[in-house]
């Protein structure tokens, strides 16, 4: 196994359990447990973690960037409500800029389910291209780029170079902090500049995001919460935020009581 491959198993577990220990480690990957250690070391230059006698705990920030694969794995049904609204505002024929979120492969789910068609997605998620790759009537479009392995995303100079070819009916994006003074925010920098580019090549901005990403704030900033045109989550948001949105002209959709119906204000 490669180093890169046991890394992202080990932060995998550290997502699911919290902790781990590096005797625990060493006997599963058969390693030495200075290895783990080298292991657990980068993790906390990147900030991951907290090293703690004879393991490590993860730090938990809206900044330490989990693994796509577990982050698909992450409230699930919230994600479904979101792309279940999401698929019911996408029409036979329109253009989508789509972001490499985990939210994006249930939009894609949902638009299946709907049998939308003659639809073109713009995407510099690999995770959405390979869902889309069986639909032969939808128009699937690489945006290009530097692959970005922890989110399975394509960035970079030609990754906004391909973005800006288009102008698309919609551009849904989502963030892992959302707050009503720093704006959207996410995890890279990277990330960021996509994501702002998508924005700018759309008629319509729309963020979808979880209950979980509000009033949180992230590294990078996306843009201000104004950029935005409507917000799709899957829980209605606090009486505080609701008065916001209608302060900002912005509409906002959410799932009552997990519902794959919407409520709009």
């Amino acid at each position: 196994m490669l180093a890169i491959e046991r890394r992202k198993l080990i932060l995998e577990q550290l997502h699911e359990e919290k902790r781990v220990v590096v005797s625990e480690l060493s006997r599963k990957f058969d390693v030495s447990e200075e290895t783990i250690r080298r292991d657990l070391e980068k993790f906390e230059k990147e900030d991951l973690v907290t090293k703690s006698y004879g393991g490590a705990v993860l730090k938990e920030s809206v900044g330490a960037e989990m693994p796509f694969k577990v982050r698909k794995k992450k409230n699930m049904l919230g994600k479904r409500v979101i792309g279940e609204i999401l698929a019911d505002m996408i029409s036979d024929g329109d253009h989508i800029l789509l972001d490499p979120s985990t939210t994006a492969l249930s939009i894609v789910r949902a638009l299946r389910m709907r049998q939308r068609q003659n639809i073109t997605i713009i995407t510099n998620s690999i995770e959405v291209l390979v869902e889309c790759a069986e639909d032969n009537n939808w128009n699937i479009i690489s945006t290009g780029g530097t692959l970005q392995t922890d989110n399975y995303a394509l960035v970079g100079p030609k990754a906004i170079e391909g973005i800006e070819s288009f102008h698309a009916d919609k551009a849904i994006i989502s963030c892992k902090g959302f707050d009503m003074e720093r704006g959207l925010t996410d995890t890279y920098d990277m990330l960021s500049q996509v994501k702002q580019t998508m924005l700018r090549n759309a008629s319509e901005r729309i963020l979808a995001v979880d209950y979980t990403k509000f009033d949180q704030v992230a590294f990078s900033r996306i843009c201000p919460v104004g950029d935005i045109d409507m917000v799709v989550t899957d829980e209605q948001p606090s009486g505080a935020w609701l008065e916001y949105f209608k302060d900002k002209g912005m509409k906002c959709c959410y799932g009552e009581k997990d519902q794959r119906y919407s409520i709009c204000q």
